[in-house]
C-alpha cells in the first residue's frame, strides 16, 4: 500500500504537519509506504505563476499516479484551507485523485472553523475525482503539542485520528492492490 502525504502549511514546524507526522507513524506501523511532500518542496514562483511543468508538481503527479490514497493536512486560515495548498491542488490534472481514497486533516486556532474541511477542501478533492473523501480530522491548536521532538496529541484527538486512519486503511484495502503495491512486492521477492 502506497500513500502520498501532502503538508499544506507554509510554516514549519506547524500543528497540521505535527498531526500528519503522528499519522505517518501510525501508517508506518501498518507497513504502509509513505511518499511525503510538503509545501516547502515546491518553488513559490511555480505555484504563483501556475507552472504545470514544475519538476515538483510533476513528481507529485507521478507519486499520485502510483498511490492508493492521499493524506492531506492543512491549517485553516480565514475559514478555509491554506491558499498555498490550493495553488498546488490547482496544478494537478483533473483526474489526479481518481481511484484514490483521501483523508483530510486540518488544524485551526478555534473550533469555529470546524466545517472548513466540508465546505472548502472536500469540494476541491472531489473535483479532482477522488474515489472517496473520508470525513477527516479537525483539531484545534490547543489539542496538539509540537514543541517536543515528537508531537503529542490530546487523548480525544489521538483517538479520533486513530479511528480515521483505521477507516482510511480499510477503505484502501477494500479497493484492492495498486500497481505501486504490486511493483513493491515484486521488487522484494
Amino acid at each position: 500500500m502506497v500513500i502520498v502525504s501532502l503538508a499544506g502549511s507554509p510554516k514549519q514546524p506547524s500543528r497540521s504537519s505535527a498531526l500528519l507526522a503522528v499519522a505517518h507513524r501510525w501508517l508506518a506501523r501498518h507497513n504502509v509506504e509513505i511518499v511525503h511532500f510538503s509545501l516547502q518542496d515546491f518553488v513559490a514562483e511555480d505555484l504563483l505563476f501556475a507552472n504545470f511543468n514544475s519538476p515538483q508538481i510533476l513528481a507529485l503527479n507521478h507519486a499520485l499516479s502510483r498511490a492508493d490514497g492521499l493524506l492531506v493536512a492543512t491549517p485553516v486560515y480565514k475559514a478555509a484551507y491554506s491558499g498555498a495548498l490550493k495553488s498546488i491542488l490547482d496544478l494537478l490534472p483533473e483526474r489526479a485523485l481518481e481511484h484514490k481514497v483521501v483523508l483530510p486533516l486540518a488544524t485551526a486556532g478555534s473550533p469555529n472553523h470546524f466545517l472548513a474541511l466540508d465546505y472548502a477542501l472536500k469540494p476541491v478533492l472531489s473535483a479532482l475525482k477522488a474515489q472517496e473523501v473520508l470525513h477527516g480530522v479537525f483539531a484545534t491548536d490547543v489539542q496538539i503539542d509540537y514543541t517536543s521532538r515528537e508531537a503529542t496529541l490530546e487523548a480525544a484527538l489521538a483517538e479520533r485520528l486513530e479511528e480515521s486512519l483505521t477507516t482510511f486503511y480499510a477503505a484502501i484495502q477494500r479497493r484492492g492492490v495498486s500497481l505501486a503495491t504490486k511493483e513493491h512486492a515484486a521488487n522484494h521477492e
